[in-house]
């Protein structure tokens, strides 16, 4: 019995069952595997299931992205790096090798972001010398600041990218809006999972809206469970529109 099956029962995945696999992205930049930090992974063993998963699924680099959202995921670059010390320590300690794994953050758009902003603190960034920072907003209600922390986050040296926002119910019916965010420098990033409608109808439209415009930067996980990786594993992978997300120049493998 292989040393998943022990902790979840679960067998290891085999590449040979998969239609198509996700080598050619390289990295996935955005999920929550660092254990114990926000709605993702909760223990170390739940992380490394993860992370052999996504493996299975061709990435070689995984960016780690733990929720940083004012009162309620406290999280810092400190505490993060913490986290991915000791997932690393226990990725070699499970004899899982081939993957590099690296963190950055997922910054909920609120009063906090604005304060670390202007008191100049360190954000958690990803791709190297681009310092891409990786943002999310309210579902459902439009962001007041939006354009104020835009403007302070290329200021300050960093290239913002806007997590799925093709999950953000209050540009439904306002694809002009999202066209003149990335024309103002913003790049986007859809989830795997949209693509079959796994979150809802309404972003399944939106993010093969955004693929059919050639307005996909970056494609993520945005894994926080099983459900997830086995959603794309059984679902996304045999989308129809997948191989229309991979044809584009996605910066994912530049990571």
């Amino acid at each position: 019995m292989s040393f998943f099956q022990k902790l979840f029962g679960r067998p290891t995945p085999d590449d040979n069952t998969l239609p198509v696999t996700l080598a050619v992205l390289g990295a996935d930049m955005h999920s929550h595997l660092l254990p114990g930090l926000d709605d993702g992974a909760e223990t170390l063993e739940q992380s490394l299931v993860l992370l052999q998963q996504l493996q299975d699924l061709g990435y070689r680099k995984l960016v780690m992205t733990p929720h940083i959202m004012g009162d309620f995921y406290r999280n810092t670059p400190a505490g993060i790096r913490g986290a991915l010390d000791v997932l690393r320590t226990a990725a070699v300690q499970a004899n899982i090798s081939g993957v590099e794994l690296e963190c950055a953050a997922e910054y909920y758009m609120d009063e906090s972001l604005a304060r670390k902003l202007e008191d100049d603190e360190e954000l958690l960034s990803f791709g190297g010398e681009q310092r891409y920072v990786l943002f999310e907003t309210s579902y459902i209600n439009e962001p007041f600041n939006l354009q104020e922390i835009m403007f302070k986050l290329k200021a300050a040296g960093y290239r913002p990218v806007m997590a799925h926002p093709e999950r953000y119910t209050y540009l439904y019916g306002r694809f002009e809006e999202l066209v003149r965010i990335r024309e103002e420098g913003v790049l986007m990033q859809v989830n795997l999972n949209s693509l079959t409608g796994y979150y809802s109808a309404g972003a399944k439209r939106v993010a093969e809206k955004l693929i059919d415009a050639g307005l996909v930067d970056m494609v993520g996980t945005d894994a926080h469970n099983l459900k997830h990786v086995d959603s794309i594993r059984s679902k996304v992978l045999l989308s129809e529109y997948l191989p229309k997300l991979l044809a584009l120049p996605l910066l994912n493998s530049t990571l």
